[in-house]
């Protein structure tokens, strides 16, 4: 998402000066285009060859230096957003004040792009009346405060104050670009139902019947959703995976039965649905109070299995003009017979089919190798690769499918 971003970071003086050393790196290994400005107090706690190497570019550090000036207007028009990181109680002031006496505050006045900002001061200075009203003009003028922390602070006091984790900061840049860019996608203002995980079926209060599924199929295909402007319902079973991203509303559930009444409580205010849960075809008929012990007296152990609730199928039989239904079929043997089969029979628009055959595709990897059948016979048949590049072709299979339905 931050391949190819243009980034300035502007880094005044505070001692979470050391904390940008991490943003940059985690920028710049995203893929991201860094341009470092400091201040010469932000020069005292970490230096410039720091930034320099790590970011791979010349770091900016005056508005003039051996009679060359820094074109600060240019700069302030190349970026797609300007990050002060970690904005002092000094920088904020200026910046609401519209001082300009050095690089960073001028490339802030000169900056077309949307601008954050990171505060990092003593918990008494944050809550002084005189910090609160600057940031208050600050996010006035459309600049955007990223959440300050709680914790130790270089006073030795614990409290509020703390500039964000690089990394917190780099997953709230991550998140601005991918909603920016679902504004103007393909599903804005779309309804969409993904299932993803597996699901757990209890024998007793101790075991359970499950699958090997990981849920990182689904989930990739929720965020591709998301990340084309689809508002998705994510139902999803007991992983150790989840999603953080804009856009996604997480529904965990546990058994077969839970995920069928979370998807029957959805559907029909959605446009498109994609079933990529793993879910149990069968559960125990009985569920013991109590554990079920080994005994001496009994060699084996007999359970009695009932059929769960098809949930495909009964929204196939539910779907309404206009809407969108997809699932999966993962096989072990008569694939595309299966595939077919099942495209046909519970009224799907698209169905992917994936083989357990396939080396590196299916549960617990992190790549796939699928074939996407539409309705009307034509496939699309895709090469092993991440579970996220796949997702990415199926929701590109969706939208167009969007303009057939």
């Amino acid at each position: 998402m931050l391949q190819g971003k243009k980034i300035i970071l502007a880094v005044s003086g505070s001692i979470a000066a050391y904390k940008s050393a991490t943003l940059v790196r985690l920028l710049v290994k995203a893929g991201a285009e860094v341009k470092v400005i400091m201040t010469g107090a932000a020069a005292q706690f970490i230096t410039p060859l720091t930034m320099a190497t790590l970011s791979k570019q010349e770091v900016g550090l005056n508005i003039s230096e051996n009679n060359s000036w820094s074109n600060h207007v240019m700069l302030g028009r190349w970026a797609d957003v300007m990050l002060v990181a970690p904005a002092s109680a000094n920088t904020l002031a200026k910046m609401a004040q519209g001082i300009c006496d050095n690089l960073l505050l001028a490339v802030y006045l000169s900056a077309t792009c949307p601008v954050m900002f990171a505060p990092a001061m003593d918990e008494d200075m944050w809550h002084h009346p005189a910090t609160a009203a600057n940031v208050e003009k600050l996010r006035g003028y459309g600049n955007i405060q990223l959440p300050v922390a709680k914790g130790e602070l270089a006073s030795g006091l614990i409290g509020e104050g703390r500039m964000a984790e690089p990394e917190e900061i780099f997953q709230y840049l991550i998140n601005f670009f991918i909603a920016a860019n679902a504004r103007n996608g393909a599903l804005a203002g779309k309804k969409v139902l993904v299932t993803a995980g597996p699901t757990m079926e209890p024998l007793d209060p101790v075991r359970f019947i499950s699958n090997h599924s990981s849920g990182k199929m689904g989930i990739a295909i929720a965020e591709a959703l998301a990340m084309q402007g689809a508002q998705v319902q994510l139902v999803l079973g007991p992983t150790k995976l989840s999603t953080q991203m804009p856009g996604i509303e997480v529904i965990p559930v546990q058994t077969a039965a839970q995920m069928y009444d979370a998807c029957m409580a959805g559907f029909n205010e959605v446009n498109i649905a994609v079933l990529a849960a793993a879910v149990a075809d069968y559960r125990p008929a009985t569920v013991a109070e109590n554990k079920i012990k080994k005994t001496a007296a009994v060699d084996g152990l007999q359970l009695e299995m009932e059929k769960t609730q098809d949930i495909l199928k009964t929204l196939g039989g539910m779907k309404k003009a206009g809407q969108i239904l997809i699932g999966f079929s993962l096989e072990t043997n008569n694939e595309k017979e299966f595939a077919l089969k099942k495209l046909k029979d519970k009224n799907l628009d698209l169905i992917v089919l994936n083989s357990l055959r396939d080396e590196g595709a299916g549960f617990n990897h992190d790549t796939n190798k699928v074939t996407i059948i539409r309705k009307d016979g034509r496939e699309i048949d895709l090469p092993l690769q991440s579970k996220q590049a796949v997702a990415q072709e199926i929701v590109s299979t969706i939208i167009d499918e969007q303009h057939v339905a």
